[in-house]
C-alpha cells in the first residue's frame, strides 16, 4: 500500500472521526486494497471488496465525506481485518 493511502486510512480510523477525508482518496483506498468500483444510479457507487457489495452516496457539490460514511467504512475495513 501506497504512503497516500496509508494516510488515508489513518484518517478513517482517527478518533473522533475527522470531518475532511475527500471521497476520491477513499476510492483510491478501495482500488489499492483490489475493490472493483461501479457507477450506480445518481451518486451512488459500488464497491466489491472483501467478496461483499456494498454501496456508498458519493457526496456533492462539496467532495467531504460524511462522519457516518466514515463510520461505516471503518468498521467494513475492521471487520475485514484492514488496521492503520
Amino acid at each position: 500500500m501506497k504512503k497516500k493511502h496509508q494516510i488515508v486510512l489513518s484518517k478513517i480510523f482517527k478518533h473522533p472521526i475527522s470531518a475532511n477525508i475527500k471521497w476520491n482518496e477513499i476510492e483510491a483506498l478501495f482500488i489499492s486494497l483490489g475493490a472493483e468500483i461501479t457507477e450506480r444510479e445518481g451518486s451512488r457507487v459500488e464497491v466489491f471488496l472483501f467478496d461483499e457489495i456494498k454501496v456508498f452516496h458519493r457526496p456533492h457539490p462539496r467532495p467531504d465525506t460524511d462522519k457516518g460514511a466514515i463510520a461505516s467504512i471503518r468498521n467494513w475495513l475492521k471487520n475485514n481485518g484492514v488496521k492503520p
